[in-house]
């Protein structure tokens, strides 16, 4: 979602995060959970460059707002979407706040608590999924993707992992994935893998989602 989380994008109509009849989804409720998503240089453990700097000038960044200082943003509040990635000069086009993207993130659930293990210890029947890889966009007006299941998908059966399973391709928005969250752990450091880009620091929680969409069965070993 970061990496297509542009504000001058969505204010233009070309991403998910547009508002229909222009704008941008900004304050719109997206989350079925009181969800916090945020960047803090100062988070504990992960803490990040307090100001801007810039290599090359992109929709998410530019080399003109180098030395700019950097604070926390909240991306997603109570699960209502809060801010945009900002430069300088998107800011001043959208009206918006300026929100430059940081180097860490940081996803929490209020209320979640406990580790993978008692999530697990809570499904009746259900796949742990440990990676998502080969991820290809579908749907940019959506966010859907593409992508394969790697390093494991194991079935969880009256609370207990009973054993691996094959592979899988899936086709999800995580957008859409939001509004399906039906329980979550404590916030804890992860390894984020494709598609993590420079934001290689990030704490996340386990998360279930109701119906994650397995379109077919993969031979990929």
């Amino acid at each position: 979602m970061m990496w297509v989380s542009a504000a001058r994008d969505a204010h233009e109509g070309r991403s998910v995060f547009s508002k229909k009849g222009g704008g941008t989804r900004i304050g719109e409720k997206i989350a079925n959970v009181p969800l916090q998503m945020f960047t803090d240089p100062a988070y504990k453990g992960l803490e990040a460059t307090p100001f801007v700097a810039a290599s090359a000038s992109s929709p998410f960044s530019s080399v003109f707002d180098n030395g700019q200082s950097m604070k926390r943003v909240d991306w997603f509040k109570d699960g209502a979407l809060a801010s945009l990635v900002q430069t300088r000069a998107s800011a001043e086009f959208t009206k918006l706040p300026y929100t430059p993207i940081g180097d860490n993130l940081i996803v929490s659930v209020d209320g979640g608590k406990g580790s993978l293990e008692d999530l697990i210890k809570t499904i009746d029947d259900g796949l742990l999924l440990t990676t998502l890889w080969y991820i290809r966009m579908v749907d940019p007006t959506s966010l859907l993707l593409t992508g394969l299941t790697r390093d494991g998908v194991y079935q969880v059966k009256n609370g207990e992992v009973i054993g691996a399973v094959n592979n899988f391709r899936w086709n999800e928005s995580p957008v859409g994935l939001l509004s399906r969250i039906s329980a979550a752990g404590a916030t804890q450091w992860v390894q984020p893998r494709e598609w993590a880009g420079d934001v290689d620091r990030q704490a996340m929680p386990a998360l279930i989602f109701d119906d994650f969409n397995m379109s077919t069965v993969s031979p990929a070993n």
